[in-house]
């Protein structure tokens, strides 16, 4: 374990922390494990990346939040939030300053870069694919994630390990430890998620319904088809503690739906 340094990115700072203080309890030693990095930006956006310690026969684990928002930048004097494209970068910088000297490279992401393009229709990119076919190529040993929105992309990288971890059992656990959930009924906000949300009433021996979205395919708007029509299809869930289990959440609004429409009635209590 003493060949062992973590990099982590500002945008995972209090995880990498706990991270290594569990390894400081595991090791039994004050020794800190996570390897100094600076990265930099240029006035124009680009950036770059140093090790501040060699990284010689080490094995590294970069830890990154791509998905985090909240930091920032300075671009042409205006502040800029970084983009899960930024943040993909900065991994690619970490890996090319260690020159091919770690011993092993290993990348954590807790969500997946691109895990929404993990597929494509006529003339779409494939995301997902390239982007884990690029870390293959740049010498990374080993990949971790959570809960990938579609765990098949691994088919994109069959040489390389792929490690996909769900923390159902741990969220399931914390349900049923409440008392104060009692009926049940677990939803799902659209049809894409509802092989998930089955799979939870499934444990929890609950009912489940859904919301079927109507979307309009003559437009698009932002990227995606506008809703209709929002429509649930399932049990009445007066009188119950519902349950809302979507596949992967960014802006929030189909849970918000969701809650919006299922506390109309003052009788339901929304967990999401």
């Amino acid at each position: 374990m003493k060949n062992l340094k973590l990099v982590v990115m500002d945008n995972i700072t209090n995880l990498g922390i706990e991270v290594n203080e569990e390894l400081k309890v595991l090791n039994q030693t004050k020794q800190d494990y996570i390897l100094k990095v600076n990265a930099d930006r240029f006035n124009n956006g680009e950036g770059k990346v140093r090790l501040e310690e060699m990284v010689n026969d080490k094995d590294l684990y970069i830890l990154s939040d791509i998905g985090n928002y909240g930091i920032s930048y300075f671009m042409h004097g205006r502040e800029h939030s970084m983009s899960p494209d930024d943040h993909f970068a900065d991994i690619k910088r970490v890996i090319a300053a260690t020159s091919g000297h770690a011993r092993k490279v290993n990348v954590i992401m807790p969500l997946l870069y691109q895990s929404r393009q993990h597929k494509r229709k006529v003339n779409e990119s494939l995301d997902c694919a390239i982007a884990l076919q690029e870390l293959e190529k740049m010498g990374v040993d080993h990949i971790i994630t959570f809960d990938a929105h579609d765990p098949s992309i691994c088919n994109a990288i069959p040489r390389l390990p792929f490690e996909n971890f769900y923390p159902t059992h741990c969220i399931l656990e914390e349900l049923i430890r409440r008392e104060s959930i009692q009926d049940i009924l677990v939803i799902s906000p659209d049809m894409g998620a509802m092989e998930r949300a089955r799979y939870y009433a499934d444990m929890l021996g609950s009912d489940v319904g859904v919301f079927y979205k109507r979307r309009d395919l003559s437009k698009v708007v932002c990227g995606k088809n506008p809703i209709v029509e929002h429509m649930y299809i399932g049990a009445n869930p007066k009188d119950k503690d519902v349950i809302v289990v979507d596949d992967m959440i960014a802006s929030g609004e189909s849970i918000l739906d969701v809650a919006f429409n299922r506390n109309n009635n003052s009788s339901v209590n929304c967990y999401c």
